[in-house]
């Protein structure tokens, strides 16, 4: 009796997620796919920009044959191609990996200094209450650097992402205004997400960013979001239930990520 009930409870919450209940009040971490499918070149999804929306406006990811790099800020999604400039994303475009969220931030302070990335973590990783749940993090103001890149399209057959990043395009940005934007996972998400953090920076005008591999910044206001739900979807594909996504990839990512 008690395995029935179990199993009408998990079908009913499946039925919920899937059909009425939103997500904008629950402090949910939306997310399609994994980053080990991503690892392993599954850059095709069937998730379309429209429909993700409906789960967040705040977020990361990128763009079916890994056109790019995906940054969300209040409510708007864009689209930064290798030749860095920032593009609108229509409804009907697909993802094969995002990580989405209504953005309300529950903590803000001012970042007096900062002279790179290590020193970014580690002074937000001192102002968080615990290391065990996800963080949304939203950080405005003048950049002194952000070194940032961007993955060109990709042709079938697809080659894993390690491969991809050796063509990657880097851009650079100096005394700049403007966003960055990402998430810190816990440990225990590894072959989910990017442990720790991942962030994506676009300029206050809206014409240009990237995934961030190196900042500096000082007096700049940041904006922490505590989320302690997290949505994942599995794509519906032969190449997702063949490929192995299994095992410890974090040397993989590491390359890919820095």
């Amino acid at each position: 009796m008690k395995k029935m009930l179990k199993v009408i409870v998990f079908l009913f919450l499946i039925a919920s997620f899937t059909g009425c209940v939103s997500l904008r009040n629950q402090d949910a971490l939306y997310q399609t796919s994994t980053i080990n499918a991503l690892l392993e070149g599954i850059y095709d999804g069937e998730e379309t920009f429209g429909e993700l929306k409906k789960y967040g406006d705040f977020g990361l990811g990128t763009f079916n044959a890994l056109d790019g790099e995906m940054v969300a800020v209040d409510g708007k999604f864009y689209q930064i191609k290798t030749d860095g400039i920032a593009y609108s994303v229509s409804s009907s475009m697909k993802t094969p990996f995002a990580v989405v969220t209504f953005f309300k931030p529950d903590k803000i302070f001012i970042i007096d200094k900062v002279k790179n990335y290590e020193a970014l973590k580690k002074f937000i990783d001192e102002r968080l209450p615990s290391k065990n749940i996800f963080y949304a993090i939203k950080i405005e103001g003048n950049f002194e650097y952000i070194k940032a890149r961007s993955v060109p399209r990709q042709k079938k057959p697809y080659p894993p992402l390690v491969e991809v990043v050796k063509k990657q395009s880097i851009f650079t940005f100096h005394n700049v205004k403007g966003t960055v934007i990402g998430f810190r996972c816990p440990s225990f998400v590894k072959g989910l997400n990017v442990t720790g953090y991942h962030l994506h920076f676009i300029t206050e005008d809206r014409k240009a960013g990237g995934h961030i591999l190196e900042c500096s910044m000082k007096n700049v206001k940041a904006e922490i979001d505590y989320t302690t739900k997290f949505y994942l979807v599995l794509p519906e594909s032969s190449r997702f239930y063949k490929v192995d996504v299994s095992g410890n990839k974090e040397k993989q990512l590491e390359k890919v990520e820095k």
